[in-house]
């Protein structure tokens, strides 16, 4: 059923893309493909599948803040993919962020498309904190976060790892943890 959900929501977002005129007919920016598009749904859809506690938020109606750094073309779909999301109750707020420093106020950390030392930079700034990191298709574990975007198959599976996640004071949800490529007990 999970699957499914995240059919239908890459799905739509693959249409929005093209109605928006994004990513034209006719491709002329190769570098927006339906791989990002998936990957920029995963982002916002994970939130369900994750508890973080509740001392992570200021107040019962704080946005979910889901902060991208980096310069990869995922980055660049996600607030469109985020527009009108929740999670639970609370809106989905995205914001970009240009240094680690910036990431203490995120709930989930997206970092892709930087150099391994600038993404090692942004894991560490939030290390024992409640955010769920997530890397674009890392393959040494001290670039990854706690999800890891990695394609197989052709298609665009996700890695967990538990005890990054538990570190970061966050429950991951069986749910995905059954759809997971690959889990790091």
């Amino acid at each position: 059923m999970l699957a499914a959900g995240f059919r239908h929501g890459v799905a739509a977002l693959a249409a929005c893309v093209a109605a928006s005129g994004v990513v034209p007919a006719h491709a002329q920016v190769p570098s927006l493909s339906l791989e990002h598009g998936v990957k920029a749904t995963y982002l916002h859809k994970i939130a369900a599948f994750v508890e973080w506690p509740a001392s992570a938020f200021e107040s019962a109606d704080s946005p979910l803040v889901l902060c991208v750094a980096g310069n990869d073309p995922v980055g660049k779909l996600v607030p469109e993919a985020a527009i009108g999301r929740t999670y639970g109750m609370r809106e989905i707020v995205v914001r970009r962020i240009a240094q680690p420093a910036a990431a203490g106020g995120c709930h989930i950390l997206y970092v892709a498309g930087l150099r391994d030392e600038t993404i090692t930079a942004y894991l560490e700034s939030v290390r024992d904190k409640p955010v769920l990191t997530v890397t674009d298709g890392a393959p040494d574990r001290r670039f990854k976060g706690a999800v890891n975007f990695v394609i197989r198959d052709n298609r665009v599976r996700l890695e967990v790892d538990l005890e990054l996640a538990t570190a970061h004071r966050l429950v991951v949800s069986s749910k995905l943890i059954g759809i997971a490529a690959r889990v790091v007990p």
